[in-house]
């Protein structure tokens, strides 16, 4: 009796667990600008057609990758080139929307400017991807000829060596900016690298994607992200205390400045359908292996395949 009474109690638990998994909808947002823009979302845990948001941090590129491939997210943001490289991939997911524009600055040392751009080093993380690709986009357009160094790969790696003295001049992301700003008075913002165009919101930089069990909730998501990234801007306060309440970023990391110079604004694909396509373009003609070698089919934006 013992056994059986045991066996039972399994079976029910079990049971409950897969019915509280099938209440909840699982969103996996890349550890960085995006999460601010989901801060009013974790707070709230909103529900969608009974359905419960929960919203999982994700620590790298790869891992947001190998969650996507499997299958267990039902909206993800991660960068735009990743979205749609994933989706030339034949991955089942689609567009929803953009909520950050551009969180990218040239960052120098002051005292250096004996040096002309021909002569100076300008060190740059992530090569291949959006920080490399924006940067030599700028650097072509302002018609500038900085040596580029990619031996600091990643955004920490080029804050470290800004402190160090190692580094005179770089391309850094927020929130790291902020913080080696506060740190170092002699290091200051020469030109941010976020602006297309005087008409353009930025550079669409990262993406929200759905799975199409979803596709008919577009419209509700989209009010939420909006909702959610107004907050963002508006409170940011608020924003930094939900974020450090969750351990989300190291203490006193995020500020009110940071948090604005990551160009928080929600746009769904209707609205912002060619500054993503001028993006992609941009992408493709500097470094297509990014975006798998080719533009995304209508159905990345549209949804219908």
């Amino acid at each position: 009796m013992i056994k059986y009474f045991c066996l039972l109690l399994l079976i029910l638990c079990s049971c409950n667990n897969g019915k509280k998994e099938n209440d909840v909808l699982h969103v996996a947002v890349l550890r960085g600008p995006s999460v601010i823009a989901f801060a009013k979302m974790m707070e709230d845990s909103p529900e969608i057609g009974g359905k419960r948001l929960s919203v999982d941090i994700v620590d790298s590129p790869e891992l947001m990758q190998a969650l996507l491939i499997k299958g267990k997210a039902d909206l993800a943001a991660l960068p735009m080139i990743n979205a749609a490289n994933l989706y030339n991939k034949g991955l089942k997911y689609s567009l929803l929307g953009c909520p950050v524009w551009g969180n990218l600055y040239l960052v120098e040392k002051q005292g250096i400017r004996n040096q002309s751009p021909e002569t100076e080093t300008l060190y740059v993380f992530g090569a291949g991807t959006t920080p490399d690709i924006l940067t030599r986009y700028y650097l072509h357009q302002k018609g500038l000829s900085y040596s580029l160094n990619y031996s600091f790969t990643t955004p920490g790696e080029i804050s470290q060596g800004l402190l160090a003295g190692q580094i005179q001049t770089a391309v850094l992301a927020e929130p790291f900016l902020s913080v080696i700003l506060r740190k170092d008075s002699t290091l200051s913002i020469k030109t941010s690298l976020n602006n297309p165009d005087s008409t353009s919101p930025g550079f669409a930089q990262t993406a929200i994607v759905y799975a199409p069990s979803l596709n008919d909730k577009r419209t509700l998501l989209d009010s939420l992200l909006n909702e959610s990234c107004q907050f963002a801007v508006s409170q940011p306060q608020k924003v930094i205390e939900i974020l450090d309440s969750r351990n989300i970023f190291a203490p006193g990391v995020l500020t009110p400045e940071s948090i604005e110079r990551c160009r928080i604004n929600y746009l769904s694909t209707g609205e912002a359908k060619e500054s993503i396509l001028d993006f992609l373009r941009l992408i493709e003609q500097y470094e297509p292996k990014a975006i798998g070698g080719k533009l995304p089919d209508n159905g990345f934006i549209s949804g219908e395949r």
